[in-house]
This record gives structure tokens, sequence and C-alpha cells, in this order.
């Protein structure tokens, strides 16, 4: 089997390839984002803005009351503006920074309407998106220092994937696969599928010859140190340890010696990520990123 060698080169978030920031692409998404969530949120109209008289101005600011990574500013613009383009926004602090208690972020003004209308779905994505970024910033700072990267994954809220994984970036982190196209990741029930190891590895290099975007990602999860080995000598190049003890990732990254590109994955937290990193793996995954989030505490208020 001929898969390309694993050079030791570490991922760019894949987000960030695909939807740079600022590009068609990206501001498409968020379009689409704030949309659907302002089609939910308002539907047939907001009969309780109707009590402001239809031309009355505000003005407004956007406050932190924690600590945190600010992540989604673009998401909140387009709630305004999709609203009415003639609001103001001017904000006081950039995408990735670090924020403290109290801080004033944003400052807005126009139609007070259309403020008050769209001021949940704004603070909405900015509590998650910024939620997402903060606690990414923390996990790279664990494991500051050693070789290791720290990557999402898959679990993700329905409709907000991408988004999602943009604030993974935004903390410091990388992206798994954006979604199935993305990749191939072999699972245990895959395997047994399969029949074994060597006959997934098999078929996953049969569908990288045959597909239109060629060199896709193949990853294989492994439960143990013989499955480890079986991987590499079928030819495998990333491997996911799944659920290993310290001990066995540290041997792991000795059988291995560097042929392939190690990411560990299971019973990560933040107590347990600078001892995983610290084994030699190349990647942790890390599913809370975007699963077990607490929305950052932000408030609106119409001065």
């Amino acid at each position: 089997m001929t898969y390309l060698h694993y050079n030791g080169n570490m991922p760019t978030p894949l987000f960030t390839q695909q939807y740079p920031r600022g590009s068609e692409a990206f501001n498409a998404l968020v379009n689409q984002n704030v949309s659907i969530a302002l089609s939910e949120d308002i539907g047939s109209g907001d009969y309780t803005a109707m009590l402001i008289p239809a031309s009355q101005q505000a003005v407004a600011t956007i406050i932190s009351r924690e600590s945190a990574v600010i992540c989604g500013i673009d998401w909140v613009n387009a709630c305004f503006h999709q609203l009415d383009k003639n609001i103001k926004l001017k904000w006081l602090v950039v995408e990735g920074e670090k924020i403290a208690p109290n801080q004033l972020l944003c400052e807005i003004s126009g139609n007070a309407r259309a403020l008050l209308s769209a001021e949940r779905c704004a603070l909405n994505f900015l509590q998650t998106l910024s939620a997402i970024a903060t606690q990414t910033r923390e996990y790279v700072e664990a494991i500051a220092g050693t070789k290791s990267q720290i990557l999402d994954t898959r679990k993700t809220l329905p409709g907000l994937r991408l988004a999602q994984k943009y604030a993974v970036t935004v903390g410091g982190g990388a992206n798994q696969r954006l979604a199935l196209y993305d990749g191939i990741l072999i699972k245990e029930n895959h395997i047994a599928a399969a029949g074994s190891i060597h006959a997934a590895l098999e078929h996953a290099l049969k569908i990288d010859k045959n597909a239109s975007n060629k060199n896709i990602s193949i990853q294989i999860e492994v439960e143990n140190l013989d499955e480890l080995q079986q991987a590499l000598d079928a030819g495998a190049t990333s491997i996911l340890l799944d659920n290993f003890s310290i001990a066995d990732m540290q041997e792991a990254v000795h059988i291995t010696n560097k042929r392939a590109l190690l990411e560990a994955s299971g019973n990560v937290n933040l107590s347990t990520v600078r001892k995983i990193a610290e084994t030699g793996v190349d990647r942790i995954s890390v599913g809370s990123l975007t699963k077990n989030i607490r929305a950052i505490d932000l408030s609106m208020r119409i001065k």
C-alpha cells in the first residue's frame, strides 16, 4: 500500500483554509447563520418592538460580565445589518482579544426597533462563539511548550458547525475534520464492518484514488497497542489513539517512532491535557470544545 509518509507537519485550521475571514465564502456562511437565527426569533414580526415609534433612534452598548476571548464580531454585525443596513457599530475590541469583566465591547447606534429586534440573536452568537474561543485558548495555553496541537471534533450544535469550528481557530486551536466529506476517519465500527484494520485501510486507499479530490486525509482509530501495530503494518500514516492510558500513549509514541501522526482522544480535560501532550503525541482532539460549552455572560443596554 502506498500511503503518503507522515512528515511531521502540523495541520493548519481547515476552516481558515476554506473560509478565510472576509472572503465571499465566509460572508455567505455568516449571513446564512444569521438569516436563519433572525427568522427563527422574529418570525412574522417583533410585536414588542412595535411599542416604540418606528422612527425612533437609539444608542446601545455591549458589555462583558466576565473575562473571555471575544469571537463572533462578524455574526453580530450581520444580525443588525440584516435588519437595518444603516445601523452603525463601533467595536472597541478585535476578534480573538482577551477581554476583562465589565469591559465595553461595542457601541451601536441606529433605529431603536432594529436594535432591540436583533439584540438576542446578536448576543447568542457572540456569547456562544466567545465561549468556544475562550475554552480553546485555555487548552492551548495548558499545553504550551509541547509539540502537541489542540483540535476540535464533529460534536457540534446542528446548523452551527462551521461557526463553532471557526471559533476554535480564533482560540488558537485547529480543526480535525469539518465534516464527513472532509476526510476519512476509520472507527471501530468501520473496522468491524470491513473485517480488519488492514482491509479497512485498503478500502480507504481505493476511495482516495477514485475521489475527485485526491489525497484526502485517511486516519484510523485504534484502541490498544496491538491494534496500533496492525495499523502501522498496514501502512497507516495518521492514527487516533482512543482512550489510551498515559503509559500506553508513551509506548505508542515509542513504537511509532514518527512513522505516523498520532492523535490522542478520550478522557481529555484541562487537568489531564498537559500530561497527554507530554507523552509526545502530535495532536489532541477535545470534543468538549464545541459540545460542553457555557455561554459567556454579556449584556446589551440602551443608553
